[in-house]
């Protein structure tokens, strides 16, 4: 009988920017980790969406036990639909990413057969011979986590996106205490976000941004267009707080951001006061300044 061995199997995203999935694999038994989408480049003439090949996963027998998500953003979750068409498996999230999720998986028609289970930062689940903690990273989107995977022979620890931002805006920071427990312990494999690595210094915070934010809603004599990412929540935030602080009124512009928009307000992460924001086809009877 041959020996068994822990598989790492990159799916997509490595070394590219979108597409972030990959898996452990022991004994034919197989965790999977995120199930995201690229957008096409240029010269992807007529295609629509680039998406993970999980052919692997579907050979040979194998039997995957969940797919983990690290944080709802696209390159990390919006695959997930076409994967849990052919996957018939649990899926595993916090609370924002699962909402997140969700819309998605409605839209797909795939919503209500769906098995999505909700974990919180410093859970562990145990799926066969991966035992799963969540380790709370920060990003730029709310309850987004690392994972700490414990296998047979020895400790996988994947970081997903972060940044070291001691004050962030939801003020949950990384947990580097818990990181460093983890590595004073032993780890066999580090799967580390290295995005920027080759420029030197240190991300800047979201605070960064609040005196240039007062200057120009202070100085601007008529509507303020920001163009933003649908996932940034806590630019979405800070952004909300400008807009209280200076007696404006916020529209919001685009169905995923309207839908994240949404689904982070009723979900208590993002705050926004009542009568604050106001319909787009009503945003012409609003004064400009």
């Amino acid at each position: 009988m041959s020996e068994s061995r822990l598989r790492y199997l990159p799916l997509g995203g490595l070394g590219e920017v979108g597409i972030n999935m990959w898996a452990l694999e022991w004994e034919n038994q197989v965790l999977v980790v995120d199930a995201g989408l690229m957008f096409p480049q240029d010269d992807m003439l007529g295609i629509d969406l680039v998406l993970p090949d999980i052919s692997y996963l579907l050979e040979g027998g194998r039997k995957v036990l969940g797919i983990f998500l690290s944080h709802g953003h696209e390159d990390h979750i919006g695959g997930l639909p076409y994967a849990l068409k052919k996957l018939n498996v649990p899926v595993y999230g916090t609370r924002l990413t699962l909402g997140l999720v969700k819309p998605k998986l409605k839209e797909h028609r795939i919503l209500r057969e769906s098995d999505l289970r909700e974990v919180r930062v410093g859970d562990a689940v145990q799926l066969g011979p991966f035992r799963v903690e969540t380790v709370a990273v920060c990003h730029s989107i709310p309850d987004a986590v690392a994972l700490a995977i414990e296998t047979p022979v020895g400790r996988v620890i994947y970081t997903s996106d972060f940044k070291l931002d001691p004050d962030p805006p939801d003020g949950h920071p990384t947990d580097m205490a818990r990181f460093r427990s983890l590595g004073d312990d032993g780890v066999l494999l580090l799967l580390s976000d290295s995005t920027n690595a080759e420029r030197s210094g240190r991300s800047g915070s979201e605070r960064d941004l609040h005196a240039p934010f007062e200057r120009i809603f202070g100085e601007a004599p008529g509507r303020i267009v920001v163009a933003n990412f649908a996932s940034n929540i806590h630019r979405i935030q800070h952004l909300v707080r400008m807009a209280v602080q200076f007696d404006r009124k916020v529209a919001v512009v685009g169905r995923s951001l309207q839908t994240n928009f949404k689904t982070a307000r009723e979900l208590g992460f993002l705050k926004v006061p009542e009568g604050l924001t106001v319909q787009l086809e009503n945003a012409d009877k609003v004064p400009p300044s």
